[in-house]
C-alpha cells in the first residue's frame, strides 16, 4: 500500500456520492489530490482548482503515475471506471458508490486478483490515515493520530466509533471501511493481515454488522493468523431478526444455512467463541481498547 500525503491520487466521476466539501476536506487534509475524470468535461476545472480530464491515461500523461483512484460514478459505470484505472496502472482503487450490480464486482475482482489491485467498497466512505491522508468521505475532525486501527462494514458507525476513541485520548493509526454492498472488494481477512503487519497500529477494533460471513470468516482467521489483540463491535444485536438486509444479506445467502447464519447473534458467537473482547455498545469500545493496550 501506498497511503502517504506524497501518493498521488484521482477522483473518477463526480455525482452525488461525493461534494466539493468533501474534496475541499481531502486537499484541507494534506492529500495529493493531483485531478478528476469526468468523461466529456475535459478541459474544465472543478471545484478548488481540480483539472478536469476525459481520460485516466490523459491524467498519467501529465502528472505521472497515480497510486489511488477514488471512484464515484454511477453504480453501473463504476466497473468501467475501474477496469480504465486498473488497465492505466493504478493499484489501489476506493468505490464510494453504492449498489454497484453484484456480477460487474465479481468481474472487477477477477482482474483485480490477477492484477494484485487493492480494492476497497463499493458503498465505502474509504480510507483516513489520521494525520497524513485522507481518502474519501470520512469526516476527519473525528479522527486524532494513534496506535488504534480501525476495520468496518459500516459507514456513519466507522466515525462514531472513531470519536468515542478521539474523547478517550485515543487515537488512530488507520480507518477502513470495507463497504456494505452485497459483494466488496476487500475482505475483513485482508485488511487483518494488513493492520497486523502495520507497525502503527497496537490493537484492531472490528466492527461488523447483520448480514452474510465475513464476521465469523474472520474470527476463525483472528485464531489462525493474527498476533494482535482485536476488539468487536457488532451492530445490530438488538435489531428484530429479518431473512435478509438491504446491501449486506441476500436470499442466496441464506438458503441452506443455519438458521441464525448471517445474524448479529451468530457473529457475536463466534468473537465469543475464541474469547476476542465484544462491546456491547460503541461507548464501551476504548475502556476494551485501553485494556487491551496494557
Amino acid at each position: 500500500m501506498n497511503l502517504t500525503p506524497n501518493s498521488k491520487v484521482l477522483i473518477q466521476g463526480f455525482c452525488e456520492f461525493i461534494t466539493p466539501t468533501n474534496v475541499a476536506q481531502m486537499k484541507s487534509y494534506g492529500t495529493n489530490l493531483v485531478a478528476a475524470v469526468i468523461s466529456g468535461s475535459g478541459g474544465q476545472q472543478l471545484a478548488y482548482d481540480l483539472p478536469i480530464f476525459d481520460l485516466v491515461e490523459e491524467v498519467i500523461g501529465q502528472f505521472g503515475m497515480i497510486d489511488t483512484t477514488i471512484i464515484c460514478v454511477d453504480p453501473y459505470e463504476v466497473l468501467d471506471a475501474a477496469l480504465e484505472a486498473i488497465a492505466s496502472g493504478i493499484r489501489q482503487i476506493i468505490i464510494i458508490s453504492p449498489g454497484v450490480p453484484p456480477l460487474d464486482m465479481v468481474q472487477l475482482l477477477r482482474k483485480a486478483e490477477a492484477t494484485e489491485t487493492l480494492i476497497v467498497g463499493p458503498n465505502s466512505p474509504g480510507i483516513i490515515v489520521p494525520g497524513r491522508i485522507l481518502l474519501g468521505t470520512q469526516p476527519s475532525e473525528f479522527y486524532t493520530p494513534g496506535p488504534v486501527g480501525i476495520l468496518s462494514r459500516s459507514t456513519t458507525l466507522t466515525y462514531e466509533i472513531a470519536r468515542e476513541l478521539t474523547q478517550a485520548g485515543l487515537g488512530q493509526s488507520i480507518s477502513v471501511s470495507i463497504g456494505s454492498d452485497a459483494v466488496v472488494g476487500s475482505s475483513f481477512i485482508q485488511w487483518l493481515q494488513i493492520l497486523d503487519e502495520d507497525e502503527a497500529t497496537q490493537v484492531i477494533v472490528l466492527v461488523g454488522q447483520p448480514g452474510g460471513g465475513q464476521e465469523e470468516a474472520a474470527a476463525r482467521y483472528i485464531v489462525e493468523a493474527i498476533d494482535k489483540p482485536v476488539i468487536v463491535y457488532v451492530a445490530g444485536t438488538k435489531a428484530p431478526p429479518v431473512k435478509h438486509w438491504r446491501h449486506t444479506g441476500t436470499l442466496a445467502a441464506v438458503v441452506g444455512r443455519d438458521p441464525d447464519f448471517g445474524t448479529a447473534k451468530s457473529k457475536v458467537a463466534a468473537f465469543n467463541e475464541i474469547r476476542v473482547p465484544v462491546a456491547e455498545r460503541p461507548s464501551q469500545i476504548p475502556q476494551l481498547v485501553r485494556k487491551a493496550l496494557r
